[in-house]
């Protein structure tokens, strides 16, 4: 194995979600190399069904204000706690990744497929973050499936929202997390329905 491929390998082992993110967050052609990895996802049909909207600068607090709305259309008993969370997170983060689905029911490529293949591009870019030395956070919830709240983003049905990736620094270094065993998640079929430990537990 190369020394490349060795580095390459062990940066997607190493990744994990960054949760306490600041500035900076990647602009310009950085910001477009990273998000250009989307391309690269597996998509049955070319399709290309990812959608990615940038929030920045002032356009942060507009944003926290919509997802305020959409958790109280959502829940009238939200509690202010809940509310105030999401509003700082949403309104501080140095960039935040609307991540929207362009879907083609219609088409002959299964609605989930073209799911699938929302997921694999942001995979990608949590990896690119990652390996470029920012940190991401693919964040859904309840407000994920609100479609009024994804038809004021851009995405009316039947498109929808896959959530929203916050991007930035990681505010200290810290330990990458255990990395547990994949072997329970894995089986060796041999013509009979497999099972796997990871169930078992």
């Amino acid at each position: 194995m190369s020394k490349h491929h060795h580095t390459a390998l062990e940066t997607l082992l190493s990744r994990a979600s960054a949760d306490t993110l600041v500035k900076p967050a990647p602009k310009g052609e950085e910001l477009e190399a990273i998000l250009s990895t989307a391309m690269r996802a597996p998509d049955h049909g070319k399709l290309r069904p990812w959608r990615m909207a940038l929030v920045r600068g002032e356009a942060r607090l507009a944003l926290a204000e919509r997802v305020v709305a959409s958790m109280k259309r959502l829940d009238p008993n939200v509690p202010e706690q809940k509310i105030e969370k999401r509003r700082t997170r949403f309104s501080t983060m140095p960039l935040t990744i609307v991540l929207g689905m362009h879907l083609r029911p219609e088409d002959k490529i299964p609605l989930l497929e073209q799911q699938l293949a929302v997921g694999a591009a942001a995979m990608n870019i949590l990896n690119a973050l990652h390996a470029e030395g920012y940190g991401g956070l693919w964040v859904s919830g309840d407000i994920a499936y609100d479609p009024e709240l994804a038809t004021e983003l851009g995405f009316p049905p039947p498109h929808a929202l896959a959530g929203f990736i916050f991007v930035g620094t990681p505010e200290k270094d810290r330990e990458t997390p255990k990395r547990r065993s994949v072997a329970p998640y894995v089986a060796d079929w041999t013509g009979a329905p497999v099972s796997f430990e990871a169930d078992k537990q």
